[in-house]
């Protein structure tokens, strides 16, 4: 996928820039520097991470995250020699940090794949119909969301502490920034009005949460300050700022596609598959609320209108699986694999709750055969192109289905589809995807979160308009379009 930039958009400041990416599966510290007026991109350092179980519990190791990637931001200071202008941090969303009057946090977050809200939603629900929050947030109703996951803090009895701060937030201010809720992540919340970039205090007094612990809301592209504290010592680090991106890392990678007009839709593929399209206003009919669609913040004003589909989680599960019997499995050799067996004699429902759990992944895959009284697949690593292949035959079936009645609700009629993030390297899948929906596929960046962190700080960094205009969404994509093209190291 290529664009071409205007010739015209070159840097006032030749400083370089720093996007961190949160991922679940690892995460990242990326390093952008001109050279000669041409960007190059090098990925600085890179990471696993993964929750673990404590005393029954699902949490993300913080001093494990922030540990790594502040090596990866003193690796970024000892290269750019020319100093760093900015940085920016875009994550996963939902999962947030809980911290005291000083900004330290009062515990590990917990992960949202953590069980405890199957309760909390279901208390949170007799406290405010699931209609009436539709109707408030026009997000799609889905138990991880941020909401869930406070109240299960109260259910638990947890203290509160003076605020909470989703996790690319929460790393903002520990560098120094002001402590905020950028907008698209804090609509993944589900607290967030639908037709105001505020919190809903109807939904904060139904369930008893106190409003003061919720930070400030700012746009996408929002300066937050300089870094401050021991990276500030860094002589790259002086006068560095620190840029509120699209911190969810599906809004930024969105802003990583440098496509415009209305035929196009997408795909963020990666352990959770986002398949949606842009909009101008959100929609949120009662078609739209039953089929639970989401209306979350995208850069520059606009709506990402998709829906949250199980992705490459079924297959992580279950190579993780395999690799637990000791024979384990390289995806490039599981999809070729896979993609030498016909077609599957059904297809998965991708979306069944069971399948969003974690650990026995192929005994959860046969226990939904079960019930449609089929065969059982063999499970043994023997058997895991079997399963591959019935994982991404169903995958592509289900992505043609979202798109059908995202093109109803919008009034879109889709040409092209762009794939972005990880799992846009699956050719097979890709080939799947293009016959299942009859759309021109084009596969994005793998890196698109990035793309899109750069393009969002050099459109607030060069001043191009008001975070929540045209204006400022048009020089995004412009910006994205340079770095797409930028040589990757």
């Amino acid at each position: 996928m290529r664009r071409t930039a205007p010739k015209t958009l070159r840097p006032s400041d030749t400083r370089a820039l720093v996007a961190v990416d949160l991922g679940a599966g690892s995460c990242r510290v990326s390093l952008l520097r001109w050279v000669e007026n041409k960007p190059q991109i090098f990925l600085v350092h890179r990471f696993a991470n993964a929750p673990r179980e404590v005393n029954g519990g699902l949490f993300w190791d913080l001093t494990m995250i922030a540990e790594g990637l502040e090596t990866g931001l003193r690796k970024a200071a000892e290269i750019a020699t020319e100093g760093v202008r900015a940085i920016a941090v875009d994550g996963w969303a939902v999962d947030y940090v809980r911290v005291d009057t000083s900004g330290n946090p009062l515990g590990d977050p917990y992960c949202y794949r953590d069980e405890r809200t199957i309760k909390s939603e279901k208390s949170v629900h007799r406290r405010c119909s699931p209609d009436r929050m539709r109707e408030l947030t026009g997000i799609q109703l889905i138990r991880i969301n941020t909401l869930y996951q406070l109240h299960a803090d109260q259910l638990a009895g947890l203290p509160e502490g003076d605020q909470w701060m989703n996790l690319p937030e929460y790393f903002l201010s520990r560098w120094g920034g002001a402590r905020v809720a950028e907008l698209t992540n804090a609509t993944h919340t589900q607290l967030v009005e639908l037709y105001r970039p505020q919190w809903c205090h109807e939904i904060f007094t139904a369930v008893g949460l106190d409003l003061a612990s919720a930070p400030k809301i700012v746009p996408p592209g929002s300066d937050l300050g300089e870094v401050r504290g021991p990276l500030a010592e860094l002589p790259a680090f002086k006068g560095t700022r620190l840029i509120a991106p699209g911190c969810h890392d599906t809004a930024s990678a969105i802003a990583g596609i440098p496509a415009s007009g209305r035929d196009w839709a997408y795909i963020s593929s990666g352990t959770w598959s986002l398949v949606g399209t842009l909009l101008e206003q959100p929609r949120n009919s009662d078609a739209v609320k039953t089929d639970n669609f989401t209306n979350l913040g995208a850069v520059g004003s606009r709506i990402c209108f998709h829906k949250n589909v199980n992705g490459m989680w079924l297959i992580e599960q279950s190579m993780a699986y395999w690799a637990a019997e000791g024979k384990p499995w390289s995806i490039a050799d599981l999809v070729k694999a896979a993609e030498q067996i016909g077609k599957p004699d059904t297809l998965l429902d991708v979306d069944d709750e069971d399948l969003l759990l974690p650990e026995r992944m192929p005994e959860r895959i046969n226990a939904q055969r079960a019930k449609k009284g089929l065969a059982p697949l063999d499970t043994s690593s023997a058997g895991a192109p079997v399963i591959a292949n019935l994982i991404f035959y169903s995958l592509a079936a289900r992505y043609a289905k979202v798109l059908d009645r995202i093109s109803l609700h919008s009034g879109k009629k889709f040409k092209r589809l762009y794939i972005v993030g990880g799992a846009s390297q699956n050719e097979f899948l890709n080939r799947l995807t293009a016959e299942a929906t009859g759309l021109d596929v084009h596969r994005g960046a793998v890196e698109s979160s990035t793309i899109g962190n750069f393009a969002v700080q050099m459109a607030c960094l060069e001043g191009m308009g008001d975070k929540v205009t045209g204006v400022f969404a048009e020089s995004v994509v412009d910006w994205a379009g340079i770095f797409c093209n930028a040589v990757m190291k």
